[in-house]
């Protein structure tokens, strides 16, 4: 019989970034693109990192969207890992888009809220009335095909966002579709690890919403967005 080859794949490290608050204490929406992380944020960064350290894990490469929670997450990750690497931008992996919520009828808020992340979601839905899923896959994929393209790195680390994350992870559970699955979980300062091969197919997930600081998510039940909402209603209602 011929002889087989194993196939040659390169690993992806996918993160949400940390924990941040985005009400402040008079119950104001605080800007999204500028929101740092927050204490338990600043935690699970670095836990992340520890992990990442513990097992000698090592990055040619990390790419945040370039929004500071991003950025910081990244930052505290190769504090940990003692790694002296320059965090590269790609805006094409900012978060989606929300719209004004004030321009959201009140009957519409809850799904405005939480249907772009309810189980198979069609590419016309929007987020809180502004950008859609297609839109998100139109702008998202491009440049995960283009990191792909590129073959000067072995292991790269992408800190990126919970929507922006679920559509790399159903492209890659579609095995390059554009199907996307919003009830993947995403936990602050998660990590995800995904092998890539040559052909635009070739994805093996390995490890998905895995959370260092706690694993079994035991005290979670909730998704972000369920608990977004009832932090928006209680501000309302306030």
């Amino acid at each position: 019989m011929p002889s087989y080859q194993l196939p040659k794949r390169r690993r992806i490290y996918l993160m949400r970034h940390g924990d941040v608050t985005y009400f402040d204490d008079s119950g104001r929406m605080i800007d999204p693109d500028t929101v740092p992380l927050n204490a338990n944020g600043r935690e699970q960064a670095s836990a992340a990192g520890r992990a990442f350290a513990e097992h000698r894990i090592r990055f040619d490469r990390v790419i945040a969207s370039g929004l500071p929670r991003t950025v910081e997450t990244a930052r505290r990750v190769l504090d940990e890992t003692r790694q002296q690497i320059d965090i590269e931008l790609e805006p094409a992996w900012l978060e989606i888009r929300g719209g004004k919520l004030g321009g959201i009828p009140d009957a519409d808020l809850e799904a405005a809220f939480l249907s772009v992340f309810d189980g198979i979601v069609p590419e016309d839905t929007r987020f809180l009335g502004g950008e859609t899923i297609g839109s998100l896959f139109d702008r998202t994929l491009p440049a995960l095909a283009a990191l792909r393209a590129d073959h000067t790195w072995d292991c790269v680390l992408l800190v990126l966002h919970g929507g922006v994350n679920r559509a790399i992870l159903s492209h890659a559970l579609s095995a390059g579709g554009r199907t996307f699955f919003g009830h993947i979980a995403q936990a602050t300062g998660c990590i995800n690890a995904l092998d890539v091969g040559d052909a635009p197919r070739d994805w093996v997930l390995r490890l998905i919403n895995h959370s260092p600081p706690a694993p079994m998510h035991h005290e979670i039940r909730n998704t972000t967005m369920e608990m977004l909402y009832a932090q928006f209603r209680q501000t309302r209602s306030g």
